[in-house]
C-alpha cells in the first residue's frame, strides 16, 4: 500500500534526496533555469512551489523554514524580495517543465525547468560580476606597477 507516500524515491536514502532537491531548489532559486532529468524536475516543482509560496506569504517564521531548507541567506533574501514581489498576483504554477532531449551518456531524459517570468539575466549573473571584479582588480594592479616602475 502506498499510504503517506508523498514523492518517488529516484533509488535514493532520504538524506540524499532531500539534500538533493535542496540544492536543486536553491539553484532554481538562484539561475532561474536549470537542466535535471526530467523526474527529478517534476519531482522538483513542488518544492519550487512551495519556497515561492511561503517568500509571498513573508513574516519571520516563514523566512525561517525557507532557511532551514535552503541554507543560504543570499537565496533566501531573493526568494523573500524579488520573486516574491514578481509572483505576488500569481496562484500557484511558478515554474515549467520543458523536455531537452537525451543525456549522451547514459541517454537519459532530461528537461529544463524554469520559472514562469524569468529574469534572462539571472543565470549566471554572480560569475558575470566576479570575472567583471577581477578584471578590474587586475587592471588596477597593472596601473598601480607601472606607476611603481616610473618612479623608479
Amino acid at each position: 500500500m502506498r499510504h503517506g507516500v508523498k514523492h518517488v524515491k529516484l533509488n535514493m536514502d532520504t538524506n540524499a534526496r532531500k539534500a538533493l532537491f535542496s540544492n536543486l531548489t536553491a539553484a532554481v532559486l538562484n539561475h532561474e533555469q536549470i537542466k535535471v532529468t526530467v523526474q527529478r524536475a517534476k519531482a522538483l516543482r513542488t518544492f519550487v512551489d512551495n519556497m515561492i509560496t511561503l517568500g509571498k506569504k513573508g513574516g519571520l517564521a516563514n523566512r525561517r523554514q525557507a532557511l532551514s531548507f535552503l541554507r543560504d541567506e543570499e537565496i533566501v533574501a531573493k526568494l523573500f524580495s524579488t520573486l516574491a514581489e514578481r509572483y505576488k498576483n500569481r496562484n500557484g504554477g511558478y515554474c515549467r517543465v520543458l523536455r531537452a532531449g537525451m543525456r549522451y551518456g547514459d541517454a537519459a531524459d532530461m528537461a529544463i525547468i524554469e520559472l514562469v517570468d524569468r529574469d534572462v539575466n539571472a543565470k549566471g549573473a554572480k560569475d558575470l560580476a566576479r570575472v567583471a571584479a577581477e578584471k578590474a582588480a587586475a587592471a588596477e594592479a597593472a596601473k598601480a606597477e607601472a606607476a611603481a616602475s616610473e618612479s623608479k
